[in-house]
């Protein structure tokens, strides 16, 4: 799969740090640093523009050491760049945790997933099949 990218930044482009890595990191793009308070949230650019094949998207991650370190996750959990989006990457940053978050130009703030999309062709019916479940929501197949 091949992704062009539009870079208004002054940093290397998104690539994987190791084989086995599933996402590119991405950095904050800023004039001046950041301090997210504590259930602050903040959409940080990236200074990058993408243009994904059709039928795949872009999926943009917390990165797991801010997560654990700082208490710093993506407000929508998984942001989704549909392949037709051209607008430049923003990641919507949150602290969830209990003191001050600096983010400084540069640093890593998220990372980059590419998975393919299969759409889906939606068909009304008046009833669905039944299963082994059934209607059991959360927890209902207990604790093993």
């Amino acid at each position: 799969m091949n992704v062009k990218i539009l870079k208004k930044n002054n940093f290397e482009l998104p690539q994987y740090e190791t084989t086995g890595s599933s996402g590119m990191d991405l950095r904050a793009c800023l004039e001046g640093p950041i301090v997210l308070k504590p259930f602050d949230r903040y959409l940080v650019p990236t200074g990058l523009f993408i243009e994904i094949p059709i039928g795949y998207e872009a999926q943009i991650r917390a990165r797991s050491g801010l997560a654990i370190k700082h208490g710093i996750s993506l407000v929508n959990g998984i942001g989704t760049i549909d392949s037709d989006y051209r607008g430049e990457i923003k990641v919507i940053l949150i602290n969830l945790g209990q003191e001050d978050f600096s983010i400084n130009d540069g640093d890593r703030i998220a990372q980059m997933v590419f998975m393919k999309i299969e759409r889906a062709e939606i068909e009304e019916v008046h009833i669905i099949n039944e299963s082994e479940r059934g209607t059991g929501g959360f927890g209902h197949t207990g604790i093993k």
